[in-house]
């Protein structure tokens, strides 16, 4: 008898607490509890949370979240994302906010310090996906490195319930390249949301040539005498940096992680949960009008 895997929905819970604060904060307008305390990012995460869980109907959910900006990637290179900010004054009472409120759900809140939601979540595909589905919902596209047999990657389009997934089979049709090939495309176009360069001079279109031709970054360097010389000269002077961006853009997937399947198991307390949102002074709707029988 064939045995039924279970589908384990990891939130990227990071990323949609921000894409809820800044879909809502533009008015300026902030909900608050009754402590005064700002409210719209966690109302907004709510509806994504339970959009991410109507549409894909797990039998397990995970959230995973970023433990502070310092991590071993900006160890590795100190200007690893220092073109961003401090978030928004009223965004950080949020972050502790957020995971009672997920804790309500009784779904655990995984996160490890010196590492990013992105290592957790890999982990975590490392960890399950020879017996079970897993599917990442997040905005962030440096997920899609992860996509294989058995993970597939939700990307959050604007608004509630739109979502582009990306599945082993139809990866290469949509980003004309394999998901273990995404790394090396990293290290030669950089990111710079992230705030590291890459390859100075070889963009997108390039380096998706050279993976397209060649495969991988040995292969490459191993045909440079097939490479024009503008290409030839790039690579030789920006190796290392290929190499450190190579590394930073790449998420670790051995982290040792202390996740017992069955805590994550979806098994809601209606009744419980609207009353305990209500305590924390968040208004929200019944959840029962947004979950599906």
């Amino acid at each position: 008898m064939t045995k039924v895997k279970n589908k384990i929905l990891l939130v990227d819970g990071m990323a949609l607490l921000f894409r809820g604060y800044y879909a809502t904060a533009y008015s300026g307008n902030f909900m608050r509890n009754s402590e005064g305390m700002p409210t719209n990012g966690v109302h907004q995460f709510l509806r994504y949370f339970l959009d991410g869980i109507n549409t894909f109907n797990p039998t397990h959910v995970v959230c995973c979240w970023d433990m502070g900006s310092k991590t071993f990637r900006t160890e590795l290179y100190d200007q690893y994302k220092a073109n961003r900010g401090a978030p928004p004054e009223e965004l950080i009472p949020q972050f502790d906010l957020v995971k009672e409120v997920v804790d309500i759900f009784n779904v655990p809140n995984i996160g490890l310090i010196n590492y990013e939601a992105d290592d957790i979540i890999g982990s975590l595909c490392n960890l399950y996906k020879d017996d079970h589905e897993l599917i990442i919902q997040t905005g962030d596209f440096d997920m899609l490195q992860l996509v294989q047999n058995n993970v597939q990657v939700a990307i959050m389009k604007k608004g509630i319930g739109n979502y582009e997934v990306f599945d082993h089979k139809n990866f290469y049709e949509k980003r004309g390249l394999y998901p273990h090939q995404i790394v090396d495309f990293k290290g030669f176009t950089g990111d710079s949301a992230d705030n590291y360069p890459g390859v100075k001079g070889i963009g997108e279109k390039t380096a998706l040539k050279l993976l397209q031709t060649y495969g991988a970054i040995d292969t490459i360097l191993d045909s440079m005498e097939e490479l024009t010389k503008g290409i030839q000269s790039k690579l030789k002077e920006n190796m290392e940096m290929f190499h450190l961006s190579r590394q930073l853009a790449e998420i670790k997937c051995d982290l040792s992680l202390s996740c017992i399947l069955e805590d994550a198991r979806v098994n809601f307390d209606i009744p419980f949960i609207d009353e305990q949102i209500k305590t924390l002074g968040i208004r929200f709707r019944p959840v029962a009008e947004l979950i599906k029988a």
